[in-house]
């Protein structure tokens, strides 16, 4: 059991039969007679809503844990992506809305944590922002102007807005939640 003051980013709650897991929490003072309270964002582990909960502070809330094991990804379908335990071989599949933005970055062979809940796989853990490298765009225009953008196709497919200093064949850090450039990886720094 948890107090909702005590809810932190990463806690996995029990409520009812659904679990969620919480990705932002504030706690919100009263004024006068209104007693303050505690207003928590959290995903559906399973079905991949988002949903919002306001509880009492002093409220106890049943808090849960999801296992973690590496696994490797193999391949999406229509609605569920395969994942297979590379010491075991066992497969399974998690469905795509579960898994969210995140599954237009997966790469095959790529090793990423996969969250079970009592056996069932619901989720994977993957980062806010990756590495992918730039297929196709407009030749690069080297002039002062980081602020303007242009079309480009990354090789996975996607297509976003880079600047215009950007060429095909480097590698942008894009955020996964929305599909954004943050920033050319530079030569360098991919050693580490």
């Amino acid at each position: 059991m948890v107090i909702a003051s005590q809810l932190r980013p990463g806690m996995v709650l029990k409520i009812g039969e659904d679990i969620f897991k919480v990705f932002e929490s504030t706690y919100h003072l009263g004024q006068g007679k209104m007693p303050g309270s505690v207003h928590a964002r959290a995903h559906h582990v399973i079905k991949g809503t988002l949903k919002e909960f306001r509880f009492r502070p002093e409220e106890r809330l049943e808090d849960t844990q999801l296992e973690k094991h590496e696994m490797e990804f193999l391949y999406t379908d229509a609605d569920s992506a395969t994942f297979m335990n590379p010491d075991t071989f066992e497969q399974v599949s998690i469905p795509l809305e579960a898994i969210g933005a995140a599954t237009k970055f997966l790469q095959p062979e790529m090793k990423v944590p996969v969250e079970s809940y009592e056996g069932q796989p619901v989720s994977i853990v993957f980062p806010e922002v990756v590495d992918v490298k730039v297929a196709t765009t407009a030749p690069p225009v080297h002039q002062q102007q980081d602020n303007t953008y242009k079309d480009a196709t990354l090789e996975n497919g996607l297509e976003i807005l880079v600047p215009h200093f950007i060429k095909a064949g480097e590698t942008v850090r894009v955020e996964v939640a929305t599909g954004k450039y943050v920033d050319r990886v530079r030569a360098d720094a991919k050693r580490f």
